[in-house]
């Protein structure tokens, strides 16, 4: 991994320009991510209105949840397809594309008439919005952590990546405010009425703002040198990571393994295991997720920060470490009664932060000229794997095997994370 591929070479500190690049890609990522996850905080009316009366409730769960795991399947046609683009044409044209793609279906959800009006076209119409929402979604991410690392300097590459990753956290954060607003605000009658329907006209605005927001960020330097010596990759980008580059796509599927534990089981699942197996209330379980989102926000700048300092891969070994404690430390102390449940929840959510890390040690893999098509093949692919069977192998270990299953899962892709981060510091050290 060479980090001055980066860069033109030059080693120079953050300037006003870097600031705005990444204070604006941030923000778009965090609106564009509102419009992504805020579907799941509104799965029950969701489920009431796109649906038959009268079916049973679980057959209504289970149909509304697969129209939202629609979103996470779809995420690797949209990353390897914008990728494509983005390694051939530029990065900044996917970026801008993709936040407009997101606006579109997320507004167009808040329109939607509902089956009482149209029938089974009501949940087919649904299914096809979020489809595309998983499109745009697989091309933001990696995208814009291919798009902020080329903008800075290669010693503040951990900081960027980092910055993004607490954005789109945010976007998390201000869904679960949102959805707890109105639900305060609005009665259950008027939330099924035309409450739900809000938060997808607000998220519909939210990515028309980050569309206009981008127009002012430019190329990457990376790109704009590569097409200017004429080193843009020819043929498939995809073609040749698979082909040349497979033990840097077996490295990013295996830390995004662990970055989807940490957030799918501990800030996504969590509050639903903590009041069904520990029968926390609803209202505190929430706020120890809201707390220990805040805490996730700032720990992403907290280990991108350690990265630029000590390197990505010592970051990543003492991050997975204090992951692995922290769960155990959570869980442990649930099934004691959970007497410090927000304060340990939040210390998971911090040490969460280590995900900061992961999009450093992707964009480190692969050469500057497949990089966006090798980041998003790999994390896409595997985000949808390992994201869509988490939450059902969850649910099976803990029937099976106790309530300390979530610590289990998330400690064993933890320990995933630590083996990886020797295997990298064993080959820096034969490098040097």
């Amino acid at each position: 991994m060479n980090a001055s591929t980066l860069d033109l070479g030059t080693d120079r500190r953050l300037g006003r320009s870097d600031l705005r690049t990444l204070a604006l890609a941030a923000l778009g990522g965090a609106l564009e991510f509102y419009d992504f996850v805020v579907f799941v905080f509104f799965a029950v009316p969701l489920g009431q209105l796109f649906f038959p009366h009268g079916s049973a409730a679980w057959l209504v769960q289970l149909k509304i949840y697969g129209i939202f795991a629609a979103g996470y399947l779809a995420r690797p046609l949209g990353g390897i397809v914008m990728a494509h683009y983005g390694d051939k044409l530029g990065r900044k044209r996917m970026f801008t594309l993709s936040v407009f793609l997101m606006a579109l279906p997320t507004l167009g959800i808040g329109l939607l008439p509902v089956y009482a009006q149209v029938g089974m076209l009501a949940p087919l119409l649904l299914l096809l919005l979020r489809v595309v929402q998983g499109i745009a979604v697989g091309g933001e991410v990696p995208g814009a952590w291919v798009f902020v690392a080329e903008h800075v300097p290669p010693r503040r590459v951990g900081f960027a990546c980092a910055s993004l990753t607490s954005g789109l956290t945010v976007g998390i954060l201000l869904g679960s405010l949102v959805a707890a607003g109105l639900n305060r605000s609005l009665s259950p009658a008027a939330l099924l009425d035309y409450g739900w329907r809000l938060p997808f006209l607000l998220g519909g605005v939210f990515g028309f703002l980050a569309v206009w927001l981008r127009r002012w960020l430019s190329e990457t330097p990376v790109f704009e040198a590569m097409h200017a010596r004429r080193e843009l990759v020819t043929g498939l980008p995809l073609a040749q990571v698979v082909s040349r580059h497979r033990p840097a796509v077996l490295l990013s599927m295996l830390v995004t393994w662990m970055l989807t534990a940490a957030i799918v089981v501990l800030i996504l699942m969590t509050p639903s295991l903590v009041q069904s197996v520990f029968h926390v209330a609803p209202a505190r379980a929430f706020l120890g997720n809201n707390v220990a989102s805040f805490a996730l926000a700032v720990g992403c700048l907290f280990f991108g920060g350690l990265s630029d300092r000590i390197g990505p891969a010592r970051a990543l070994l003492a991050g997975a470490a204090g992951l692995l404690l922290a769960g155990y430390a959570l869980y442990l102390d649930l099934t004691a009664g959970g007497a410090h449940f927000v304060a340990l929840y939040a210390l998971a959510g911090f040490t969460v932060g280590v995900v900061g890390v992961v999009p450093v040690l992707m964009v480190l893999a692969f050469p500057p000229a497949v990089r966006f098509s090798g980041l998003s093949a790999s994390y896409n692919v595997a985000y949808a794997l390992f994201g869509g069977l988490t939450p059902p192998l969850i649910a099976w270990s803990v029937r099976h095997f106790g309530v300390l299953a979530p610590a289990h899962y998330v400690a064993a892709t933890a320990v995933l994370g630590m083996l990886v981060a020797l295997v990298l510091m064993r080959r820096q050290r034969a490098i040097r």
